[in-house]
């Protein structure tokens, strides 16, 4: 039961926070609508001002949901507007605090998960992808991610994973050859066996053979070969991070995987120092029932009372208990806790 009294100042509550929120979504909406290549400085700043002002949580909520909105459309999003906002997310990333890009990317990576499992028709996917790729060419992520996405839709293999690969190897190509140049053959040598064997499953040949040809360009470091591959725009945006970032990028570049993004509201978030988890246990149920329990044969009932009063209250730790203490010496104790 909520006395009246105690209700009415908890609705109070709700009503200012919810203005606030209202208020603030105003102010980032104003500055991402103004936002270009010349005001970046000033926006950038206005924006760490808001970081220092507010709670981080409704911030990061804030300018993601906004993002989301302004890029992630049924039409192809200009590539130059997609640089200027991730440009903006990764400059708040190294200034304000690693949890500020690893928000952003988390909510893009879940959203490209369950846009490309669905058929959706419009450009949402490749929008997605765009957002993700300059994640990497700002140094948010590493190219750890571009290489798990890579796997996946190369394992997947369908005409549309085909020009998510291309396009995704068009602007980050030679970024990916040079962080790990291994990595990069090992995909376009697993590229050229599906195509291989998925060669009657294909109408049109031309697109797969186009593939191909761009990863064999970019194992062979020839940037003439992929038409309108142009690297200019990208790398004056990088000077102009440079000028903006007050730390250096590789520090705080996130070494995450596709598989712990997409899961982790299930086992937290590793990436994110002090980040509060709640939610389902990190380790399966499932894999309870396939743990060894100990054998242990039969102990005294002092020794099981022992263990009570040492609050060993779970079967693993009691059992561990008893082992410790029945054990004649360290290596007998060893052997029973391997058995």
């Amino acid at each position: 039961y909520v006395p009246p009294r105690v209700r009415k100042s908890q609705e109070i509550l709700d009503d200012k926070k919810r203005e606030e929120l209202g208020r603030l979504k105003k102010m980032v909406n104003g500055l991402i609508n103004r936002l270009s290549e010349p005001n970046l400085p000033s926006i950038s700043g206005q924006m760490e001002d808001l970081y220092m002002a507010n709670s981080r949580k409704d911030m990061n909520e804030t300018l993601t949901d906004i993002l989301m909105n302004a890029c992630v459309t049924a039409v192809a999003m200009p590539s130059r507007l997609m640089m200027e906002h991730v440009l903006l997310v990764s400059i708040l990333h190294h200034n304000v605090g690693v949890e500020v890009g690893a928000h952003f990317l988390e909510a893009v990576v879940k959203k490209f998960d369950e846009i490309c499992k669905s058929d959706a028709e419009g450009k949402e996917c490749e929008n997605l992808l765009a957002l993700i790729a300059h994640l990497y060419n700002f140094h948010v992520v590493h190219s750890l991610l571009i290489f798990d996405i890579l796997k996946e839709l190369v394992s997947a293999f369908t005409e549309k994973e085909i020009e998510l690969i291309l396009f995704l190897l068009k602007n980050v190509g030679f970024s990916l050859r040079k962080d790990d140049a291994l990595a990069l053959k090992e995909l376009i040598t697993e590229a050229q066996r599906k195509a291989n064997t998925a060669e009657k499953k294909f109408q049109d040949q031309t697109r797969v053979r186009f593939m191909l040809e761009t990863m064999l360009a970019l194992r062979n470091n020839d940037m003439r070969k992929i038409p309108g591959y142009d690297p200019e725009p990208v790398e004056r945006l990088r000077k102009l991070q440079r000028t903006l970032v007050r730390s250096s990028g590789k520090e705080t570049q996130l070494r995450v995987s596709l598989e712990s993004l997409v899961s982790a509201d299930r086992v937290g978030r590793w990436w994110i120092v002090g980040s509060s988890w709640s939610g389902a246990p990190m380790i399966d149920d499932t894999n309870k029932k396939t743990q060894q329990k100990l054998h242990i044969g039969k102990v005294s009932s002092k020794i099981m009372e022992l263990a009570r009063k040492q609050r060993m209250n779970t079967d693993i730790r009691r059992s561990i208990f008893c082992v410790l203490m029945t054990s004649e010496d360290f290596l007998d104790a060893f052997e029973k806790l391997l058995g």
